[in-house]
């Protein structure tokens, strides 16, 4: 039988502050999502609403990760970088479906939902990265 003292203690990161490239790729995301958040709203509600405005409903899971974002939770910008995708083909099919002032709306949604992919894919890499680096003697 073997006691728990005999694993190897479990090595911790001794990073308390994110980098200025983790920052900026944070900041990135969430002001994206600020502006996609709005711009769904806006949509929805004033600027070319579809019915009675009932699809306004779609912003409100974007909501849901700010606070993963604030806190720099990476299982938040992974998973975020998934969702974006929604709404990223909705933008594509209303893009290139509609006509009037939802034109340019979608394209306004495309370069957002893109913004925040890029991000989030940004943010976690370097964090993986700095990781690695952290693992290694």
């Amino acid at each position: 039988m073997s006691s728990r003292s005999d694993k190897p203690p479990i090595k911790t990161s001794s990073r308390t502050k994110a980098t200025a490239q983790e920052a900026l790729s944070r900041n990135l995301a969430l002001g994206a999502l600020a502006a996609l958040f709005v711009l769904c709203l806006a949509w929805e509600l004033w600027l070319a609403p579809t019915g009675r405005g009932t699809l306004a409903i779609k912003a409100l899971p974007l909501l849901i990760p700010f606070v993963g974002l604030w806190r720099y939770r990476l299982y938040t910008f992974r998973w975020l970088s998934l969702m974006v995708w929604l709404y990223f083909a909705e933008g594509a099919v209303r893009a290139t479906s509609d006509v009037g002032p939802s034109v340019p709306l979608a394209w306004a949604e495309l370069m957002l939902s893109s913004l925040i992919f890029v991000a989030c894919a940004m943010h976690v890499r370097q964090r993986l990265n700095a990781a690695k680096q952290a693992a290694t003697p």
